[in-house]
């Protein structure tokens, strides 16, 4: 054999030994020669658990602060203490609002339907303020997700709600990014569009990463690669990633460089709910930067970490619970400090859930070997007969760019009326006995309680009135039937409708999807109270269709709906 032929050959075997070895280790192995990660089933269980810790001790730790500082660093002296029974943080919104979407995920598999999820959401009995309680709002409405979450109908579209709630979707998906993103596409959809959703995929792009790698800038960059790149908050995490550099040892440096330019700056406060001059920010953009200060600066450390990103300000309890989840699932349950879990309540019943932690625990790992498996995974035995999954490596796939501020179309997604007879919860108050009387074959659905809805003898001038109101600041009331248009006849929907006097009510008329009034019912239009409307349907003829009458919130002052009369005319 000639020099060259065996300097070839020991290349050859060097080389493909090199393989073996990181494929042991995580890098090429067999899964039809494509890159793997390997974790025992023991070690994701230990920093799953984790993972949830460090969320309750975030915000339990940062509770206290919520929203007492906003545009401002929190001083030193003002962070409260820790102390090991706030790890029981069992009645926390923002622990137990994403374990919905687990239960979900639970009874119908990672493949839920949006529609289901968004049924599911709107059955949750929790209170909810921002982009979640705008979403409800609209689902228990009939507005079906993606557009529940769409800035057509949710004002607060690019705030901070799933950004919260997305530890989830991470910590069933270790090392399989597209799964979070995915998971964002089904359930960030039901509030939050463009930035507010991408806050969620980043954060479930940073926990999918933390089971693999302990680096934080490492995991912040794998977070990056979970969101389209010319975001708004992929270059504020950018920012933040330069300034962590330039200033690696001034971490209010950092803070004042993101508060100049993110928080005082309106470019990056377009759709802000509060408003740009605000200094109230609950945009997603912001606070998944203090998050990041907290990881960067933190350097590896459970106390810094969640006191840094606690000390930023605004959402500093949500904020923390981030950053705390992300670095704890590093750790792993078992090396945390002991601070954070010897007060652990195991039968403490998360509230609105069927899940204690023990629970919890169980149905992470039942999700996490489908997500694995779906993904193109494998579950194998270990020579010491421990299981492993065998986690493909995937390049991450961003979600389309979108930006609150220039919306694309709203996909007319509604609920069908086998779908609504689904939605139990915030169904409003009962006037069947009362519509039975006053419009036979109509009903009614979301009337508040405010203003004393019903029928009333006299209103106005007018006898035998129906009283209805909003359900709430953006859902309006709903008077709804199906009706048989004669065919060959012209035909007419007649209303007289009125107001409370001391303010106002935008009447809606609808058939099927379609609008067809949209009009104002106040002291100038019903100067005596009273407005007469006409809707042509003859273009119904001989077809069955919808008619959805909306008593329509406008500015939340007396927007009580009097109808005097509803009544289908043909001739």
């Amino acid at each position: 054999m000639s020099r060259d032929t065996l300097t070839v050959t020991v290349a050859i075997v060097v080389s493909f030994s090199m393989l073996l070895l990181v494929g042991c280790e995580g890098g090429l192995a067999g899964i039809g020669g494509r890159p793997v990660r390997r974790i025992t089933v023991d070690d994701y269980v230990d920093k799953m658990k984790a993972g949830w810790i460090g969320q309750m001790a975030g915000v339990g730790w940062g509770g206290p602060t919520e929203f007492r500082f906003k545009g401002a660093v929190i001083p030193e002296d003002k962070m409260p203490q820790w102390k090991p029974e706030l790890i029981n943080q069992f009645n926390q919104d923002d622990i137990y609002v994403e374990m919905t979407f687990l239960r979900t995920l639970e009874l119908y598999g990672l493949d839920a339907p949006i529609r289901q999820a968004g049924i599911d959401f709107a059955n949750s009995g929790y209170p909810l303020w921002h982009a979640n309680r705008a979403g409800r709002d609209n689902l228990r409405s009939g507005i079906a997700p993606p557009d529940s979450g769409h800035p057509e109908f949710n004002k607060h579209a690019d705030d901070i709600d799933y950004q919260i709630e997305a530890d989830y979707s991470g910590l069933i998906a270790p090392g399989l990014p597209n799964v979070a993103i995915q998971l964002g596409e089904t359930f960030g959809r039901l509030m939050n569009y463009g930035d507010g959703l991408y806050g969620g995929q980043f954060v479930g792009g940073m926990y999918a990463e933390a089971f693999f790698e302990d680096d934080m800038e490492k995991i912040v960059r794998a977070g990056l690669k979970c969101i389209p790149e010319n975001s708004q908050y992929h270059e504020c995490i950018s920012d933040v990633l330069m300034w962590w550099k330039q200033y690696p040892e001034n971490w209010e440096m950092t803070w004042a460089l993101v508060d100049q330019k993110y928080h005082l700056n309106h470019d990056y406060r377009k759709c802000s709910c509060s408003g740009p001059e605000s200094d109230f920010n609950i945009d997603a953009k912001i606070n998944g930067a203090y998050i990041v200060i907290g990881l960067l600066y933190g350097e590896g450390d459970p106390d810094k970490t969640i006191v840094i990103s606690t000390r930023c300000g605004q959402d500093s309890d949500c904020n923390p619970s981030n950053s705390g989840g992300v670095l704890f699932t590093t750790i792993g349950f078992e090396n945390l400090p002991d601070k954070f879990k010897s007060a652990l309540d195991p039968e403490g019943k998360f509230s609105h859930t069927p899940y204690n932690f023990p629970t919890l625990v169980e149905v992470c790992e039942k999700l996490v070997r489908e997500a694995v498996v779906k993904a193109g995974g494998r579950i194998e035995t270990d020579g010491d007969g421990k299981e492993v999954f065998v986690v493909p490596v995937r390049k991450p796939r961003p979600s389309a760019l979108e930006q609150c501020w220039e919306p694309g179309p709203s996909a007319n997604s509604r609920f069908t009326e086998a779908e609504m007879g689904k939605i139990t919860a915030g169904a409003g108050k009962d006037l069947s006995k009362v519509i039975a009387k006053f419009a036979p074959g109509w009903k009614v659905t979301r009337c508040g309680d405010d203003m004393n809805p019903g029928l009333y003898a006299e209103k106005r001038g007018r006898e035998n009135v129906l009283v209805t109101h909003p359900l709430s600041e953006t859902v309006g009331c709903v008077i709804s039937r199906t009706a048989e248009i004669p065919p060959g006849k012209e035909t007419s929907l007649r209303l007289v409708v009125g107001n409370d006097e001391r303010g106002d009510w935008d009447l809606i008329v609808k058939a099927g999807s379609k609008q067809l009034l949209r009009k104002a019912v106040s002291n100038d239009t019903a100067p005596d109270g009273w407005m007469e409307v006409e809707v042509d349907l003859s273009k119904y003829a001989g077809k069955s269709v919808r008619l959805e009458l909306i008593n329509q919130p406008t500015d939340w002052r007396f927007e009580a709906g009097h109808w005097a009369e509803i009544s289908l005319k043909s001739g």
